[in-house]
């Protein structure tokens, strides 16, 4: 069966709403959006690290908006499940280039984005009201284009780090953003580097919204995340580095004249790629 884009929005909501433990680990091109549709994963997230690596680029919008959507129009051609978008800020410098980059990102068939409350002209947080007036707009276009846009409001409190006298202070400020990114019209509540078990507790408690976090040294184990309340987890750049790490042993094997029954044992043959890549 052949779902619609709105159809896809509206399970990606679902899936934040299902009692179980939503786990993303974001890709960065066509053949691995194809290949978590084949291992039966139900939505398919992009993670902005991993998309500009790959392009021998570095992190922070440094790749071209319109080479993000070439991307992107080609991921959500190759599988037939809900894809969310990481935009980092969403490329914009005001908020009329934002609210045109969100209606090319529907246009292009995304279902949900990350948007990030770094301005990345300044390197510094947007104010609560700036961040809030950016996602009421994103929501504003997204019932205009009748497609429920999923929104993933992500806070970088924890890498302004310097900003803070304080903890108690650092997580006031995120639960402030919280409360009010939610009010704004947020889906989900994304403190990215928050590790604390306590934190993660008090965040869930007070909010009652969805929160993603995301792989990184020192999280609570998933078991302990799921019974935290957490709803989503993402692994940002973590697959991609996996990979290199895999590819990275093969080569220095190979340099010393090892590793030939690696290559030939290997259970990804070059039929299961196309079988992957098939046309849906």
């Amino acid at each position: 069966m052949i779902y619609t884009q709105k159809e896809k929005a509206q399970q990606f909501h679902k899936l934040h709403n299902t009692g179980e433990l939503f786990v993303l680990p974001n890709i960065w091109d066509p053949l691995g959006a194809a290949l978590l549709e084949n291992l039966e994963y139900p939505a398919i997230a992009t993670a902005s690290a991993s998309v500009a690596y790959s392009n021998g680029l570095s992190d922070g919008e440094k790749i071209t908006f319109d080479e993000v959507l070439n991307n992107l129009g080609k991921i959500t051609n190759s599988v037939n499940i809900p894809v969310t978008a990481d935009i980092e800020s969403g490329y914009a410098t005001n908020n009329k280039e934002l609210e045109n980059n969100i209606k090319r990102l529907i246009e292009k068939g995304i279902v949900g984005i990350n948007i990030e409350d770094t301005n990345r002209s300044t390197n510094n947080l947007y104010t609560i009201k700036a961040q809030c007036d950016r996602i009421k707009l994103i929501k504003k276009v997204s019932i205009e284009m009748d497609i429920p846009l999923f929104i993933n409001a992500r806070t970088d409190v924890f890498l302004h780090e310097d900003s803070y006298t304080t903890e108690e202070s650092k997580f006031e400020e995120i639960l402030n953003r919280g409360l009010a990114y939610k009010d704004a019209g947020a889906n989900c509540f994304f403190p990215i580097a928050i590790t604390s078990q306590e934190n993660i507790q008090q965040l869930f408690a007070q909010l009652k919204m969805p929160i993603n976090i995301l792989t990184i040294p020192g999280i609570p184990d998933l078991i302990t995340l799921h019974n935290l309340g957490v709803v989503r987890v993402s692994l940002g750049p973590s697959l991609l580095k996996i990979a290199i790490k895999a590819m990275k042993h093969i080569a220095l094997q190979f340099k010393e004249n090892q590793g030939l029954s690696t290559i030939i044992e290997n259970e990804i043959t070059s039929d299961y790629l196309k079988m992957l890549i098939k046309k849906k």
